[in-house]
């Protein structure tokens, strides 16, 4: 009788061992190609943005949205979460999306629904241009999240005591006013000329909705007010005031490590790079959102 050949063990033992080194080869290189897809997406999102940020401008005299997201400015002065519409007189580019867990480390669930939070977002100045609410959110954002995105500070952002709204080092400023011929808070398009369009910052990928817009000093160097994000690698993904988006690459380990252990949640800011090169992408993430260092 013929004997019926099979695999030994052995052999059976070598081709498992092959293939578990060809998936260790193949794995991160298709992790990296399906993160390079994302990132795409995410860079897409924010020149939609933009892109509409710059249509809402021309179709309102030249006025760029609110750039404090959940907060309206209202008639009579200040912000609010909830003004009424009557005493709305700057709609915030999204509206609140996030409760009272927004920052609580590990949780997912911010509070509200998932209809509170699309909600918010129909109740942007931006969404009778973006009705889309896929364009106000990465690929890769937080679970649970519907905007990852955020304005900084000096694109009409929050006011805030310390950076816009007090003399501090020296260098005074408010709505409107230029220093050195930067106009450093912004409230209309024309305002962005010198350093031009391309290199002023409009939105960032945070990961996740907080609440306002993305902070970061004028008049001191350091340290860092909002914590630097990580997304796609060690960076983020950014847009800039004439349409581009682009990854924006952290090169300071200090500040990579920074970034991932707050990824997950707001970690309070404060941090002070250490190193020379630190220090450097402080200035130059800085010199981004206002034009220029007050220091």
């Amino acid at each position: 009788m013929r004997q019926q050949k099979g695999f030994t063990l052995i052999e059976l033992l070598v081709v498992i061992a092959i293939i578990a080194i060809l998936m260790a080869i193949l794995m991160p290189a298709l992790h990296r190609v399906r993160e390079q897809g994302r990132r795409i997406v995410c860079e897409s999102n924010l020149k939609t943005l933009t892109m509409s940020w710059i249509m809402y401008a021309d179709e309102n005299d030249d006025k760029i949205a609110n750039g404090a997201g959940g907060f309206h400015y209202v008639s009579g002065g200040g912000q609010t979460e909830n003004g009424a519409a009557a005493n709305i007189i700057e709609r915030a580019w999204v509206g609140r999306g996030w409760g009272q867990n927004w920052n609580n480390q590990n949780v997912h669930n911010s509070g509200l629904t998932d209809e509170q939070k699309r909600r918010g977002i129909r109740e942007g100045s931006m969404w009778p241009i973006v009705k889309d609410y896929g364009v106000y959110k990465c690929p890769t954002g937080r679970p649970g999240e519907f905007v990852t995105y955020a304005a900084v500070d000096a694109m009409n952002g929050l006011y805030r005591t310390g950076t816009t709204s007090k003399t501090s080092g020296g260098h005074p400023f408010a709505v409107g006013k230029r220093i050195r011929g930067t106009t450093l808070w912004i409230k209309r398009k024309s305002e962005i000329n010198s350093p031009p369009p391309a290199e002023r910052m409009v939105y960032i990928d945070e990961g996740a909705m907080t609440p306002d817009s993305f902070a970061v000093h004028y008049s001191q160097r350091g340290p860092w007010w909002d914590d630097p994000p990580v997304r796609h690698g060690d960076g983020t993904t950014v847009s800039w005031a004439d349409g581009h988006a682009s990854h924006l690459k952290w090169s300071a380990p200090e500040t990579i490590k920074r970034a991932r252990d707050t990824a997950d949640w707001y970690g309070g800011g404060g941090f002070m790079p250490q190193t020379p090169e630190g220090i450097e992408e402080l200035v130059n993430f800085q010199k981004s959102v206002w034009g220029k260092v007050g220091f």
